[in-house]
This record gives C-alpha cells, structure tokens and sequence, in this order.
C-alpha cells in the first residue's frame, strides 16, 4: 500500500503528483491496465519470454 503524508507548506496537488510518480515508480498502473482486459495463456507466455530475454542480455 502506497502512503502519502503530507510535507510542510505543500499543497495537495503536490501531493497527488507525488502520489502519481510514486504509483508509476511502482509499476501500479501499468499492472492496472495490463489487468484491465484477459489476456490469452499464449500471449503471457510469449510476453514473458520477451522479458526473459531482455533481461538475459544485460
């Protein structure tokens, strides 16, 4: 669970811009929408895959 606390003298859109980043740092929203819609057996397979390599090669 992500928190936000509030710092002296900051405003709440500041706030919810830290929040943002911190929920994009995390990986939050792309799971969201990754989770968003199925997706085939196949498909997590060949993406998962595709990550092993990248990963491999570094």
């Amino acid at each position: 669970m992500l928190k936000v606390k509030g710092r002296a003298g900051e405003s709440v859109q500041q706030m919810v811009r830290r929040f943002k980043k911190l929920c994009e740092k995390e990986g939050l929203i792309r799971d969201m929408k990754r989770m968003a819609y199925y997706e085939k057996p196949s498909e997590k397979n060949r993406r998962r895959k595709r990550k092993a390599q990248r990963n491999n090669g570094r």
